[in-house]
């Protein structure tokens, strides 16, 4: 698109230059010649014709680049030689009224070709505060002459900033300008000139130049209110997703999101991660089909049914079946896909179940990329099917790489050739000694896109396996006796001792003994106990019991009643957490530097035990 430069001769009144736009039609609108014949001289048919392609052209542009680029190519040369647009800075939007005055500026296409010599642009920017007489014009909304004594001085006011001498204005009727008047409120002007050795505008001129303002009004009025409602959108999306990613042990994460090229085309693209019971995480990715400001509201209701279906601590089927079931209540119309992944970096494990999303891919520690199977599943909204569950070794110094379809679907490519190109690019990237950084690795990933417009938003998750080491974890199983308080207490005392955390044996003994006691009191099955030596010193007490404890006010009579008071006291962090099989209530104490465990190997052997000391091992499933 060519913006049309004007510079008036001085001190004549001719237009010395101008640029026109090109001869040859736009390739992705092949329909932009305009059969324009001599327009002030042509029949009445032709008229009606012009200004019935001419508007519609205008109506179907979908944005304001396109809209202004339309009345440009259906004015210039059919029915002007050059053009100027003046908007309001800002544009209005809405119903609000202005509180300052109006500030116009000239309006320059987003893509302007390079200039001839003849052809001299005038200052970077223009702006102009409109006078009393601009402003009366603008209100008044109709057309005039620039040859009217009263709009004499507005010409004058609009075109001295391109003119560079406010005397040098174009002679008779060669000169029109147009108010931009929208639904509620003026969007700008149109300045309509034409070369000396044209016939000037005549009377009917005026009702053509009304017609394609209107139309070019109501045009951008569209497009503000349709911009409006899309940064609204993507504003609401991108509040939905995480602002920041957790920093759990054993894993490293990093994410990326990227919108769909055109800023109106808001999807429902989402990713997140969820700390769990056992120093789990639950990595989920998804995506609401469609693009609209629903969509985004969609993404984000299914989202908070996941965090909530998470802290119930069920498996990855059962949290899809519950969130297809709420989908289904939500919406009838929308559908989604979602995977939903926990990894345990304990067993060095990982469980997946898939509803209908393009499958993860796991970078092993060898640079060997491989695309996960796992059972598709439907959408998030069909209803009425199953899901499935694989459980799969998750090895440390793995990566894994969840994404959306609009990082491996194009309108060129379909979803199988973009998977097999991204495990291609992502082995490409594990080709260098050392694993690539996560960040790195998904700025790498990106680059499968290629250059040019994306057709949908795209959603990035990538976790690294780091695992923690089996010396680090204890864990026994215990029976519910009267006894098992003191045998839990000797227990972490041994192991304490072992890891050199002499210093907390008193709190952490209290504390260990305060839990087992209350797990003993409701339990009916054995008891689980794991001391967890990470950043921080992790202890977990559970049963089959589903009453959570509540921390209470012990009255000064009362035998019981301060357990809970003195774990609040002692451990720097402490909560519970409801399990699908009862409950687990856990505390966490800070390690010194030094006794902060690290990711080299020992001697240290895993610390094993059972209910009498024997080991139950660092096995999955431990609450």
């Amino acid at each position: 698109m060519t913006e049309h430069w004007i510079s008036l001769e001085q001190p004549g009144t001719r237009l010395a230059a101008f640029a026109e736009p090109p001869c040859t039609p736009d390739a992705s609108r092949p329909d932009h010649d305009w059969d324009a014949p001599a327009f002030a001289a042509g029949p009445q048919t032709d008229r009606l014709r012009y200004l019935d392609e001419a508007t519609r052209r205008i109506a179907g542009g979908l944005d304001l680049e396109e809209t202004l680029g339309e009345l440009r190519l259906a004015a210039v040369p059919a029915f002007a030689d050059a053009i100027l647009v003046y908007l309001c800075d800002p544009l209005p939007y809405g119903d609000e009224k202005p509180t300052a005055p109006v500030v116009l500026r000239l309006h320059r296409p987003e893509h302007q070709p390079e200039h001839r010599p003849e052809h001299r642009p005038g200052p970077a920017t223009e702006h102009l505060t409109a006078s009393m007489r601009l402003a009366s014009v603008l209100l008044a909304g109709q057309p005039v002459f620039g040859s009217d004594p009263w709009s004499w001085s507005v010409a004058t006011e609009l075109l001295a900033p391109l003119a560079g001498t406010p005397g040098s204005m174009p002679d008779g009727r060669r000169l029109i300008i147009a108010p931009l008047y929208g639904r509620h409120r003026v969007m700008g002007a149109v300045v309509l000139l034409r070369r000396p050795e044209r016939a000037g505008f005549a009377g009917d001129d005026l009702l053509v130049a009304s017609q394609l303002a209107t139309h070019t009004a109501l045009g951008i009025d569209k497009a503000v209110l349709y911009g409006h409602q899309a940064s609204v959108a993507d504003a609401l999306q991108r509040a939905m997703l995480p602002s920041s990613l957790p920093e759990p042990t054993g894993v490293r994460l990093a994410s990326r999101y990227l919108p769909a090229s055109e800023t109106a085309r808001v999807g429902g693209d989402w990713y997140d991660t969820i700390p769990l019971p056992g120093n789990r995480i639950a990595l989920v990715v998804g995506d609401v089909m469609g693009h609209s400001i629903t969509s985004a509201a969609m993404m984000g209701q299914l989202r908070t049914t996941v965090q909530t279906l998470a802290g119930l601590d069920l498996p990855p089927d059962e949290v899809l079946h519950h969130l297809d079931e709420q989908a289904q209540r939500l919406s009838s119309e929308h559908l989604a896909t979602c995977l939903y992944a926990i990894y345990d970096p304990v067993s060095h494990r990982l469980l997946v179940a898939n509803a209908g999303h393009p499958p993860p891919v796991l970078l092993h520690p060898d640079g060997r990329a491989e695309v996960l199977w796992i059972p598709p599943g439907a959408p998030i909204g069909v209803g009425g099917v199953p899901f499935e569950a694989v459980e799969l070794p998750a090895p440390t110094g793995a990566t894994l790489l969840l994404y959306t379809d609009g990082l491996v679907e194009s309108r060129v490519r379909d979803v199988w050739t973009g998977v097999e190109l991204l495990r291609a690019r992502l082995h490409t990237a594990a080709d260098v000694p050392g694993s690539p950084p996560l960040e790195e690795l998904c700025d790498h990933v990106l680059d499968v896109l290629g250059p040019g417009t994306r057709d949908d938003d795209i959603a990035l998750l990538a976790a690294r396996f780091d695992g923690i080491p089996p010396q680090n974890v204890a864990y026994w199983f215990l029976d519910p006796r009267p006894q098992t308080p003191g045998k839990a207490r000797r227990l972490v005392r041994r192991t304490l001792r072992r890891w050199g955390l002499d210093h907390l044996l008193e709190s952490t003994e209290l504390m260990v003994s305060e839990l087992v006691t209350n797990a003993v009191h409701f339990a009916s099955r054995p008891i689980t106990l794991r001391l967890l030596r990470t950043d921080v010193l992790r202890c977990e007490v559970g049963d089959d019991s589903p009453k959570v404890p509540r921390m209470g006010q012990a009255q000064p009579g009362d035998e019981g009643g301060r357990g809970l008071f003195l774990v609040s006291r002692l451990a720097t962090n402490w909560g519970s957490t409801m399990l699908s099989t009862g409950k687990v209530v856990w505390f966490e104490q800070k390690l010194l530097d030094e006794h902060r465990r690290t990711d080299r190997r020992t001697s240290d052997e895993p610390v094993r035990g059972s209910d009498g000391g024997t080991p139950a091992g660092t096995a999955r499933g431990t609450e």
